[in-house]
């Protein structure tokens, strides 16, 4: 009798482990520092993929996903490799970020490689990511800025925007950007008048524009963060009267700077990642049921990449870290039945049936050879107090 009862204990001991089994998973995006007003949606984003996951019972047989949160600054990288290990001590199997270029190479190479851990980044853009050693363990939902500065250069082009000058946030994303927009503007035949690096953090950059306003323009380039840097120069060069167009990158664009400038952007314009094809729709509805804004920056991203790592725990039958890291390109890129936002349970329920699936996404997922996406581009303009897009490039 009492071995039948030790027997029962442990049987419910067990049972209740499987119930309460959980995988953790970190979200790493920079909650404080300069994009910390666009962060709060890309995290609220990308857990409603984890708790959809979650909530369907199909994920290993009824596991469950516990995200994490840490913050990267976006800006200080030996901060974000401190975020990033404690992530690591609590057990994560993968992370869904960083953001910004710099900390998310750090957090990379310090961290997540030589611990096996998958990242998958919804904003890093960087052209330099793009050859990191990452031993096949890195991924980013955002396409490179190799091809989002030729974007923003034909759109200031179709603009009849006849000279520009530049400025810079004096780091990774900022500078590799900045290279590649400067080129491809002299290629349509633009003249450059002044490129200018900034540094974030100051409060008053009437020093910075006054170098920009000397050199002279149609318009400023603003390649930088819409919390810090990037909105002083806009702030600057308002009070000066200046420059009264500004060409801005993705880091710019957020509902905060037109809050804050409001009809003084009547002129300006800008592109970030982003599709208006059916996945996009899609995800909008889903989001907003879900009490979330998708019209920010990276929101579809931020869903996507945490998406794919759930597929990628089914495809492989495991929340091991190298089970992951295996399967992230067979569902972004399929071939298999499309998956879109709201539909994890139904990719869930297939995959464990050994079907494949081809995940599209918010965004059009779709991987180039060393995980990062193709990516599509948004044209964007204020109007009405608000950033709309123009079209789709």
């Amino acid at each position: 009798m009492k071995k039948l009862f030790i027997a029962a204990i442990m049987s419910l001991s067990l049972l209740a482990t499987s119930v309460l089994a959980e995988i953790k998973v970190g979200i790493i995006l920079g909650f404080t520092g300069p994009i910390e007003s666009l962060t709060p949606s890309m995290a609220a984003s990308a857990e409603l993929a984890f708790d959809e996951a979650s909530d369907s019972g199909a994920l290993l047989g009824g596991e469950t996903i516990t995200p994490i949160r840490a913050d990267s600054t976006c800006v200080d990288s030996a901060a974000a490799t401190t975020a990033a290990e404690g992530l690591i001590a609590q057990g994560i199997a993968a992370i869904m970020g960083a953001d910004c270029s710099g900390v998310t190479g750090a957090i990379a190479s310090n961290v997540a490689v030589p611990n096996g851990v998958v990242m998958i980044s919804p904003s890093a853009t960087s052209p330099g990511l793009t050859t990191l050693d990452d031993k096949g363990l890195f991924f980013r939902t955002a396409p490179s800025d190799a091809r989002g500065g030729q974007i923003l250069a034909d759109i200031t082009k179709d603009r009849g925007i006849k000279s520009v000058a530049i400025t810079y946030t004096n780091n990774d994303y900022g500078k590799g950007l900045a290279d590649v927009y400067e080129a491809a503007v002299k290629a349509h035949g633009i003249s450059v008048t002044a490129v200018a690096a900034h540094e974030d953090g100051k409060g008053d950059y009437s020093a910075e524009v006054a170098v920009l306003a000397a050199a002279g323009g149609d318009a400023v380039a603003v390649i930088g963060y819409l919390d810090q840097g990037g909105k002083g120069i806009i702030q600057g060069s308002i009070d000066s009267g200046a420059f009264d167009t500004f060409i801005l990158s993705d880091g710019m664009i957020g509902q905060s700077l037109v809050d804050a400038f409001g009809k003084d952007l009547s002129k300006s314009f800008g592109s970030l990642p982003g599709s208006t094809g059916k996945g996009a729709g899609v995800f909008a509805t889903v989001a907003k049921a879900a009490g979330i804004d998708s019209s920010g920056p990276y929101t579809g991203e931020s869903y996507d990449a945490a998406a794919l790592i759930v597929l990628a725990i089914q495809a492989g039958g495991s929340a091991d870290r190298s089970s992951i890291a295996k399967n992230v390109m067979a569902v972004a890129n399929g071939p298999g039945k499309k998956i879109y936002p709201g539909q994890l349970k139904k990719a869930l329920n297939l995959l464990a049936k050994g079907k494949a699936v081809d995940y599209e996404g918010a965004t059009a997922v779709n991987f180039t050879d060393v995980g990062e996406a193709f990516g599509s581009f948004l044209e964007k303009e204020v109007k009405g107090g608000k950033f709309k897009t123009k079209k789709q490039r």
